[in-house]
């Protein structure tokens, strides 16, 4: 397969001579990670500067980290270059390592599951732009679905990242739509997948290993139920299976990342997976829908933040109890949403 070339191996020859200058990045202690999506190439990208000002110690593309839509492959490469050419992108590999997952517009066509007949090459051009070894996994398997895991036991970071349009299965419409709503009605037949068997089993594997905080990243919505938009909550059994794998395997401290909104907010489900799950949505770097947006969503904590933005999580390992600080931050790099909570809150109960 081709490898990056010109600008974008410029950028990750710097970002790799930077890694080798502060250890491997699994040695990194992570305690400020950004993270966001819905990033078009040609509309101004101010949240570089506040970004960048918050000393990431990694960043974490959510999905739409271009808008290409399209089948032709030279268009798709014009698109990616247009982000690695621009300076804020250029700082952001120069300060710390970048991992990424895609949505629908970079992987395909909007709202593009399995049936995009392109997918073999989209992951070909994913995997180059966002440099991947040519000796990876993700350039031997089918989907981008990944896992790293950073730092030294007791501040211990996995960040997990799914695919959730390589393998997935038809979406189902509605019947009738009220004026403003969604499209999508649940798709309850039990062979539809969201993962595919695969990404089930790879994530299993994930889920048992050692870690202190998991960040599970999700281009769509885990947690949020009530819109009639793309979310997990379009296959339930999928999304009965994941919160049954966290439970079965023990996982302890996951916190969902997830963007394709076009709006930030953050949910909050206090049973799911026997402690509270967080899903911090963050959508929309420039791409957030602005004026007044009202959406149904039960589990929501606090208000909806429909202006563009970015997503922080920032961990305090310093306290006895770790401190989680889950935050949406504005363009001036103001918290709009914020909550924290102790790291002992992300523990399922010890059996009696």
């Amino acid at each position: 397969m081709s490898r990056p070339g010109g600008l974008a191996a410029l950028l990750l020859g710097l970002l790799l001579a930077d890694a080798a200058r502060a250890g491997a990045p699994e040695q990194r202690v992570l305690s400020t990670i950004a993270f966001g999506s819905c990033a078009h190439q040609s509309r101004t990208q101010a949240f570089w500067t506040p970004l960048l000002a918050s000393r990431p110690d990694l960043f974490v593309f959510a999905g739409d980290n271009i808008y290409a839509d399209t089948y032709d492959r030279a268009l798709k490469q014009k698109k990616y270059q247009q982000l690695a050419a621009h300076p804020g992108y250029q700082e952001l590999l120069r300060t710390c390592p970048v991992l990424a997952t895609w949505d629908d517009h970079d992987y395909g066509l909007n709202d593009s599951g399995g049936e995009f007949r392109k997918k073999e090459e989209s992951q070909e051009l994913f995997l180059d732009f966002f440099g991947e070894p040519a000796d990876s996994p993700r350039r031997r398997q089918p989907g981008v679905y990944d896992a790293h895991i950073f730092g030294p036991p007791g501040r211990r970071v996995q960040v997990i990242l799914l695919d959730t349009r390589y393998f997935r299965s038809p979406l189902k419409m509605l019947a009738h739509r009220v004026p403003g709503g969604g499209r999508y009605r649940a798709n309850r037949d039990r062979s539809a997948t969201l993962l595919g068997t695969n990404q089930w089993a790879w994530l299993e594997e994930q889920l048992r290993k050692p870690a202190d905080l998991r960040l599970l990243v999700s281009s769509i919505q885990v947690v949020a139920q009530d819109h009639d938009w793309e979310h997990w909550m379009n296959f339930p059994n999928e999304r009965g299976r994941l919160f049954n794998l966290i439970k079965s395997t023990g996982a302890q401290g996951v916190v969902v990342l997830s963007g394709d909104r076009h709006h930030a907010e953050l949910s909050r489900h206090p049973s799911a997976i026997g402690y509270p799950l967080y899903d911090l949505t963050a959508s929309g770097f420039n791409m957030a829908r602005g004026g007044r947006v009202e959406e149904p969503n039960r589990y929501r904590v606090g208000t909806l933040y429909p202006q563009n933005h970015f997503g922080l999580v920032r961990v305090d390992w310093a306290a006895k109890d770790p401190l989680v600080t889950l935050e949406i931050r504005d363009l001036k790099g103001k918290p709009v949403i914020q909550e924290q909570f102790p790291l002992s809150l992300l523990r399922a109960p010890a059996a009696p």
